[in-house]
């Protein structure tokens, strides 16, 4: 039995604008843009801001994070492994190649604290934020 998403158009024509597009640009410039953008998801608390890029199949070492000038750079690279071993692909949806996502960082983050973490395919950047000061003063009414 074949697994084949259903398309009630021609099977060469995709069902949605976004999908002929894709195609039109993948057709176009072929397999020469082996590039993807990984899904980010940000969020703060009171003591850190915290990164997680969702890259599963990455290895900890094709990762490449920098920090320049309130800058935060994360790349690497996912690479389809070819191991045919009797199995036919029928369709491909994983993305693969390199990727690159910046973000300029807060004034509050404090650089040199700054920690990555790889688990379960998802890479977590903490962020720490500098503790607030607060100055507080009794004013006397004359």
């Amino acid at each position: 039995m074949k697994l084949v998403r259903y398309n009630q158009l021609e099977p060469q024509m995709p069902a949605t604008f976004s999908g002929l597009l894709d195609r039109f640009f993948q057709d176009s410039f072929g397999p020469s843009i082996k590039q993807f953008s990984p899904s980010v998801d940000i969020s703060e608390d009171e003591k850190a801001y915290e990164i997680q890029v969702a890259v599963p199949g990455v290895k900890k070492s094709d990762f490449h994070i920098d920090l320049t000038d309130g800058k935060l750079t994360i790349s690497g690279e996912r690479k389809f492994e070819e191991k045919k071993e009797g199995k036919n692909f029928h369709s491909i949806e994983t993305q693969y190649g390199s990727f690159r996502r910046s973000f300029f960082i807060p004034e509050d983050v404090i650089e040199e604290k700054v920690e990555a973490s790889y688990e379960d395919g998802v890479l977590k950047v903490n962020l720490p934020k500098k503790e607030k000061k607060t100055s507080k003063a009794s004013i006397v009414v004359k």
